[in-house]
């Protein structure tokens, strides 16, 4: 154990004894039960994980049972997507008592997702690369009101917020699920249907899945095209 472990251990987490309740959500089990090992144990890392979900209305009702402090919350899940469990969830996160704080945590770093969930009210955003002590310190901090993202993620919310215009429409990535577009842009960047299925977590069949509804959407022939098009809107 290091000597910040057996610190964290002697004062009942990293903040002299203070817990932060968390809840957990994300569609995927795997990725859940490797965060809580990693947080979970409350008397190292301060953090009590009190309930999970894999969907929105499963997050909803967690979220409304337990109140937690903070939710680390995935940008995509059936049901809507995060920004939907945001929107069901305002009335807590504005409670000025007792406000839920949301901590987007996902696989995705595109601006759109970011933008979007700190839209919906996120009070910040963070990618699955982060490590378990990052993870922790960003709980504490949403948890003290701050905002957190990972660096270069920050720089989304400042150009989109600094901005009078509002974003132009695409009429093409509105015909997208949130899925297909996180698919989309892993093949434009060159990955395989192998590495896309191990990084979202998901079947390499799903990505089958997922690459012919995009074509189809977008009405391209092969990954070349698909390719191309997503260059041409700076999604790569």
């Amino acid at each position: 154990m290091s000597s910040e472990d057996a610190q964290q251990d002697a004062t009942g987490g990293p903040d002299g004894g203070r817990t932060v309740r968390v809840v957990l959500v994300d569609d995927h089990r795997m990725f859940r039960t490797g965060v809580q090992a990693e947080i979970g144990e409350t008397g190292r890392t301060g953090v009590e994980v009190v309930g999970e979900a894999a969907d929105v209305d499963q997050a909803v009702t967690v979220i409304t049972a337990t109140r937690p402090e903070v939710v680390l919350l995935d940008v995509h899940l059936p049901g809507g997507g995060g920004v939907e469990v945001l929107r069901r969830c305002a009335a807590l996160s504005a409670d000025a008592e007792r406000p839920v704080r949301f901590l987007a945590l996902s696989v995705s770093d595109a601006a759109e997702d970011v933008i979007g969930v700190i839209r919906g009210g996120a009070r910040g955003y963070v990618t699955k690369t982060i490590t378990g002590s990052d993870l922790v310190d960003a709980i504490f901090r949403v948890a003290d009101g701050d905002a957190v993202f990972s660096p270069r993620l920050a720089g989304f919310v400042l150009d989109a917020f600094a901005s009078t215009d509002a974003p132009p429409v695409d009429e093409d990535m509105d015909r997208l699920t949130q899925r297909e577009r996180e698919v989309l842009r892993l093949i434009a960047r060159g990955y395989a249907y192998k590495e896309i299925a191990k990084q979202l977590f998901i079947s390499v069949k799903t990505v089958e899945s997922h690459v012919s509804a995009v074509l189809r959407k977008l009405q391209l022939s092969n990954r070349h095209e698909l390719t191309r098009w997503a260059a041409a809107r700076r999604l790569v």
